[in-house]
C-alpha cells in the first residue's frame, strides 16, 4: 500500500475530509495542492515549512512527500538561532507562499526507504538534533497504532496539536490520510473546541486532557466518542480518574519517541491501566537493560533503561554519525533514554527519563511520577512536578514544584507519605504560578 492512500482516491472524496478551524478540504483539493507544489520543489535537497496549525503546513508536507523531498516542519516559536539552526543543518530552503487554490497531478512519492520528514528534537542536551524518518517507518507505526485502536475510515480524528511534533504530525494528519478517517484539527486544543467536533477518536496531550477534565460540560460532551488517546507524557492518574467519571472513557495511554515513533500502547479492545502505556505495536520489540548491563526481570517491579528494536526506528541524525552510533547498542537495540519497568504480562509503565526521572535516595530508586500523582491526588494541588537535588548524606533528595492554593509545604510532605513509603516523600515544596512547559505540554525539568 502506497503510504497516503487516501490522497489517490482509495476512501473516495469528500468535501469535508480534513477540516482546519474554519476552513475544510477534500482529499481531491489536498492531492491536487500538494501535487501543483511538488512540482515547485521538486529536486530540492530538503524544504522546510514553518509549521503553524495551517493547510498551507499539511499541503507542504504533502508536496514533499509527493516530490520525494524531505520536509523539515519548523516550531512557529522557535527563535531566530534556533531557526538559524534548523534550517543550516537540514540544508533546507523555507517553503512561503503556498497556494491552496492550484491544481496538479498527485503521485504516491518515493520508495519506503526514502527520508519522508526530518523533526528536530528539542535540544536540551545541546544543539538540536535532526531525526531521518523513513516513509516505512511511518508506515509501519501508523498501520501499528491502526491495529491497536481500530483505527479505521469510519472515524473522525479530533485533535489541536502542533504540526511540528510526531503526535500532531505524523499520527494526528498522516494517519487520518493512511486510514481514511475524517480529520478535525481545532487549531488549538480548547476544551470547548474538542466538545464542538463530535469525534469519534481524540488525540491530547496531559495538559490538554487536564483541562478538559476541568471543563465537565466539555468533558460530558466527548462521551459519544470511541477512544480518547493520551501520550507525549505521563497522564497523572488523577486526570485519567476525572476523565472516566465524566465522560465514561478510560483513555488509551501510549509511548514513543520522535527517533522511534509510537511504539507501545494500550489496546482498544483491552484494558486501560492508570499510569502504564501497554504493549508493544506489532513490528516492535522491547527490553529492559539494568545498570550492569544485564536484562532487567520482568517483574513490574524492577526498573532499567528501556530498549526498542522494529520496523518504526529513525534511520539516524543528520550529519551526526557519532550521536547516531552512541544511540544504539552494540546489538542494534535503541538506547531510548527512559527508565521503564515491564509487567510480567508485557504490560510497561514508563518511570521517566534516566536524567530527570529517575532519583536515587538514600539507596532506594523512586520514580518521579510516583510521587507526582501523589502530590496530584490533594485537593489543593493542581500541577507537580519533582526532581532529585543532590544532597550530601542521601545522594539525591527529593524536591517537589508545585502549583497550589492553601495548602503547606508540611501539609503536602505528610500527605504524600500517607499514600506512599515514608523514603518517597518530598524533602523540599517549592511553590510556583506554574511549571515551564514545551508547546506540547512537557514540563521542562531542566528549569526547575
Amino acid at each position: 500500500m502506497e503510504l497516503l492512500p487516501a490522497l489517490s482516491g482509495h476512501f473516495g472524496d469528500r468535501p469535508d475530509a480534513v477540516r482546519v478551524g474554519d476552513r475544510a478540504m477534500s482529499w481531491a483539493d489536498l492531492a491536487g495542492a500538494a501535487g501543483a507544489l511538488a512540482d515547485r520543489i521538486a529536486g530540492a535537497p530538503a524544504v522546510a515549512v514553518t509549521a503553524t496549525a495551517s493547510f498551507e503546513t499539511i499541503v507542504t508536507v504533502l508536496a514533499g512527500l509527493a516530490a520525494g523531498v524531505p520536509v523539515v516542519p519548523v516550531p512557529p516559536d522557535s527563535g531566530p538561532m534556533e531557526r538559524e539552526h534548523i534550517l543550516r543543518d537540514a540544508g533546507a530552503a523555507l517553503v512561503e507562499g503556498v497556494d491552496l487554490a492550484a491544481r496538479g497531478s498527485y503521485t504516491a512519492g518515493g520508495p519506503g526507504d526514502a527520508t519522508a520528514l526530518i523533526l528536530y528534537t528539542s535540544g536540551t542536551t545541546g544543539a538540536p538534533k535532526g531525526v531521518l524518518l523513513r516513509r516505512d517507518a511511518i508506515a509501519a507505526g501508523l498501520d501499528g497504532l491502526a491495529d491497536a485502536w481500530d483505527w479505521t475510515a469510519g472515524d473522525t480524528l479530533v485533535h489541536g496539536l502542533p504540526l511540528y511534533h510526531v503526535h500532531g504530525l505524523v499520527l494526528g494528519v498522516l494517519g487520518a490520510l493512511r486510514t481514511g478517517s475524517r480529520l478535525v484539527h481545532t487549531v488549538r486544543p480548547r476544551p470547548e473546541a474538542y466538545a464542538a467536533a463530535r469525534g469519534s477518536l481524540y488525540f491530547g496531550v496531559p495538559t490538554v486532557w487536564h483541562r478538559v477534565a476541568s471543563d465537565p460540560a466539555s468533558a460530558r460532551a466527548l462521551a459519544p466518542a470511541r477512544l480518547l488517546v493520551s501520550g507525549s507524557a505521563a497522564l497523572p492518574v488523577p486526570v485519567f480518574t476525572k476523565l472516566r467519571e465524566l465522560t465514561g472513557h478510560e483513555p488509551v495511554e501510549r509511548y514513543g519517541m520522535t527517533e522511534t515513533l509510537i511504539t507501545v500502547a494500550a489496546r482498544a479492545d483491552g484494558e486501560r491501566r492508570p499510569g502504564q502505556v501497554g504493549r508493544p505495536i506489532a513490528g516492535v520489540q522491547t527490553r529492559l537493560v539494568g545498570e550492569d548491563g544485564a536484562p532487567a526481570p520482568h517483574d513490574g517491579e524492577s526498573v532499567g533503561e528501556l530498549q526498542v528494536r522494529g520496523a518504526t526506528l529513525f534511520s539516524g541524525y543528520l550529519n551526526r554519525p557519532d550521536a547516531t552510533a552512541a544511540a544504539f547498542a552494540e546489538d542494534g537495540w535503541f538506547r531510548t533514554g527512559d527508565v521503564a519497568t515491564i509487567g510480567p504480562d508485557g504490560w510497561h509503565r514508563i518511570v521517566g527519563r534516566s536524567s530527570t526521572d529517575l532519583i536515587k535516595s538514600g539507596g532506594y530508586r523512586i520514580g518521579a511520577g510516583e510521587v507526582e500523582n501523589a502530590l496530584l491526588a490533594h485537593p489543593a494541588v493542581r500541577e507537580a512536578a519533582v526532581v532529585g537535588a543532590p544532597h550530601d548524606d542521601l545522594g539525591q533528595e527529593i524536591v517537589a514544584y508545585v502549583v497550589a492554593d492553601g495548602v503547606t509545604a508540611d501539609e503536602l510532605i505528610g500527605f504524600v507519605a500517607d499514600q506512599l513509603s515514608v523514603h518517597k516523600r518530598p524533602r523540599q515544596v517549592r511553590f510556583l504560578p506554574e511549571l515551564p512547559r514545551n508547546g506540547m505540554g512537557k514540563v521542562q525539568k531542566q528549569l526547575l
